[in-house]
């Protein structure tokens, strides 16, 4: 149960940190400034943020004509529900 406890702080975190830079992307974006390298994002999303990743494309508007923006944040969230599901079957 710890380890769960953990890996959902993580997540919640990494989420975080992932929405933060969504929109400061976006935000430089339109400013024509510097801007967050796109493997930057979405390693942010894979490892562990895919939960705010998908928030940040939606509530930002960012990345959602880039397909593989869809599909890392998909496969990240499939593995991280996959890891949340874990003590339910007895795994951990």
């Amino acid at each position: 149960m710890f380890v769960w406890t953990i890996f959902c702080i993580y997540a919640a975190v990494m989420s975080l940190i992932g929405l933060i830079l969504y929109g400061a992307d976006k935000a430089r974006a339109k400013r024509g400034a510097w801007r967050i390298p796109e493997k930057v994002l979405l390693g942010v999303s894979f490892f562990g943020g895919a939960v705010g990743g998908l928030l940040g494309m939606i509530f930002f508007r960012h990345k959602t004509r880039h397909w593989y923006f869809w599909a890392v944040n998909f496969v990240g969230l499939l593995w991280q529900i996959a890891v949340l599901c874990i003590p339910l079957y007895g795994l951990l």
